[in-house]
């Protein structure tokens, strides 16, 4: 609806309301519309009427423009007209209450329900305000008017269950409790909530007749049965629960919840060993359905984490049912779940594997088993677990990722780079860009591994389109170009973004300076190497004898020796974690500048 039919509406429906207020449409003599119609006289002249209206509908336009003093004055001028109002009464009301003037807004809401006291909406918010400034007489004297004024209406009731509830009329509850009854009919809850107050009344005799009731009122339901049951077993009337209980298995042998009732009876008994069996008995019980033993697993886990915390034996629940065929994964799920939650992944990791046995597709239980191995760096392990996941769950990019990425490290470039050509495949409008963008890098990276630079710069692009901001391909991409000593100009502005977004990257900041130095600007490179040698650059063999370089351009061949000579002590040792290792060639180059004193371009 557009904003001007809204209004339109809105309108006629404060119009209706205006005009039932001032009795100028009929009216029903009761709350049914079969009763008998009565014609109401307006009590304004025709004059006052169209004043009246005048006002009332330039005070909703204003309000609806936000301008609010302009409506309190409009509403001010229908009080003049009519003080009978309702609809105005009403509006003004709210107005009071808004500017925190709760005496005047009572009054005027007062008013309101005087002048139409046929309305449910005004009592409603009159009682509701009572209820609200926890004036609990008041707000009950009007609930209850509108239970005898609307005798179909459930919401005076349930407000009225609440407010004797809250001052303790437990009688009254019950009372009220017995009209709802009679209006929606007899239930579960209605029942359990009878129950609870008689017990507060200490009249135990009625509050059992209560659920026994219940339980006669749907003989075939055996829920309500074993409800009766728990009932007696909560309140200390232990024989009679079991009775109960033993009379819900003579009629349905197999029903869960009673068979679960048991083994809380066992429990309560102290009858260790009967609740274990009880427990089995329907653990273990291939015609109990997985659901049925799901819930009961959840019930078990509540109860520990509220009572003993005893995760052993929650877990040799477990272990006991996995043994068993299972119906599907879902318990072994829900077994995995809770070890995790209780931080014991060795156990774990064995039940994930039988989700996966039993539901090859599961990807939670997948991905889990992925984070463990990828943990461990267990390259071998990320291989085995992705590889049948292309499989059975080819859509999920995450897998071609991880898989690709372990070949990769595994320094098998020609897998990873077939691993994540198909990941690229499956890549559609819905995938999450990111991924997509990372999917491009790497495979840049791979394929200038591979001297395949045209290949690779296309990746770069590719990556760039899906996230342009992707700063490692930003980064390799630049660095890659000034290697070549091509599109410098390119290089620089994609090295300069990375180098804004992450100032301390000693890596970046290496870059930017080696593509300045390619472009001859010498005392630019000095200062981002300078940089890039106190953010964990001199770490680096490569860095560091960039930074020889630079110096050597800059005149200072001191220096630049110093460093040529640290680069190569680096050289020698392992390299650091996302480092090259520099290559025979590489090195060659680099002893010749220390020998001869002198920079030498590659």
């Amino acid at each position: 609806m557009n904003r001007r039919l809204k209004y339109v509406s809105m309108l006629c429906v404060c119009l209706a309301g205006i005009l039932v207020s001032c009795g100028t449409v009929k009216r029903t003599s009761g709350s049914s519309g079969n009763e008998a119609v009565v014609e109401e006289k307006d009590p304004l002249t025709p004059e006052q009427r169209r004043k009246y209206d005048y006002f009332f509908l330039e005070a909703l336009r204003m309000k609806e423009k936000g301008d609010l003093d302009a409506a309190f004055e409009m509403y001010s001028h229908c009080l003049d007209i009519y003080p009978q109002g309702a609809a105005t009464l009403f509006e003004i009301s709210r107005f009071y209450m808004f500017l925190n003037q709760p005496e005047k807004g009572e009054e005027a809401l007062k008013e309101a329900v005087e002048a139409d006291p046929k309305s449910f909406w005004y009592k409603q918010t009159l009682a509701a305000y009572y209820q609200g400034k926890g004036n609990y007489p008041k707000a009950i004297y009007v609930y209850e008017d509108m239970a005898g004024q609307f005798p179909s209406r459930l919401e005076p009731l349930m407000a009225l269950i609440d407010l004797y509830t809250r001052t303790k009329d437990y009688q009254q509850v019950v009372n009220t409790l017995n009209r709802l009854e009679a209006l929606d009919g007899k239930s579960e809850q209605i029942s359990m909530e009878k129950f609870r107050m008689y017990l507060a009344m200490n009249n135990d005799r009625q509050a059992f007749t209560e659920i026994e009731n219940l339980a006669k009122e749907y003989p075939y339901d055996m829920r309500y049965l074993t409800i009766l049951g728990d009932v007696y077993l909560n309140n200390g009337k232990e024989e009679e629960a079991y009775e109960t209980y033993q009379k819900v298995l003579k009629e349905e042998p197999g029903y869960a919840p009673a068979l679960l009732s048991m083994a809380s009876y066992y429990e309560k008994k102290g009858q260790d060993s009967l609740y274990q069996v009880q427990l089995d008995t329907i653990l273990l019980n291939d015609n109990v359905d997985s659901d049925t033993k799901m819930n009961i697993m959840r019930q078990l886990i509540l109860r520990s984490e509220q009572t003993d915390k005893d995760s052993t034996k929650i877990a040799g629940l477990f272990t006991s049912m996995l043994r068993e065929k299972q119906e599907n994964a879902d318990i072994a799920m829900l077994a995995a779940q809770y070890l995790l939650t209780k931080k014991m992944d060795k156990e774990a990791t064995p039940v994930l594997h039988q989700v996966l046995e039993i539901d090859p597709e599961n990807t939670p239980a997948r991905l889990q088993l992925l984070s463990f191995a990828i943990r461990e760096q267990n390259m071998d392990e990320v291989i085995k677990l992705c590889t049948p996941a292309l499989e059975y769950t080819p859509d999920v990019l995450e897998f071609y990722y991880y898989m690709g990425l372990a070949y990769h490290q595994k320094e098998k470039t020609d897998e990873a780079l077939e691993v994540f050509k198909k990941g690229v495949n499956q890549v559609t409008d819905k995938s999450n860009k990111d991924i997509v963008s990372d999917f491009y890098a790497i495979m840049g990276d791979l394929y200038h591994i591979k001297k395949m630079n045209v290949e690779a710069y296309a990746a770069y692009d590719s990556a760039l389109v899906y996230k342009e901001d992707n700063i490692g391909a930003l980064n390799n991409y630049a660095y890659y170009l000034s290697v070549e000593r091509k599109n410098l100009d390119k290089a620089e502005e994609m090295s300069y973004r990375t180098v804004k977004a992450e100032p301390t990257n000693g890596t970046y900041l290496d870059t930017y300076a080696w593509i300045l130095f390619e472009k001859g600007k010498y005392v630019e490179a000095k200062i981002y190497i300078d940089q890039a040698m106190q953010s964990d650059g001199s770490k680096s063999s490569v860095v560091v004898e960039h930074c020889g370089d630079i110096y050597y351009m800059n005149g200072d061949r001191e220096k630049a020796l110093e460093y040529w000579l640290q680069a190569e002590k680096l050289s020698q040792e392992p390299p650091q974690e996302g480092s090259e290792e520099r290559s025979e060639k590489e090195l060659k180059l680099l002893r010749k500048k220390i020998a001869q004193k002198k920079y030498f371009a590659e």
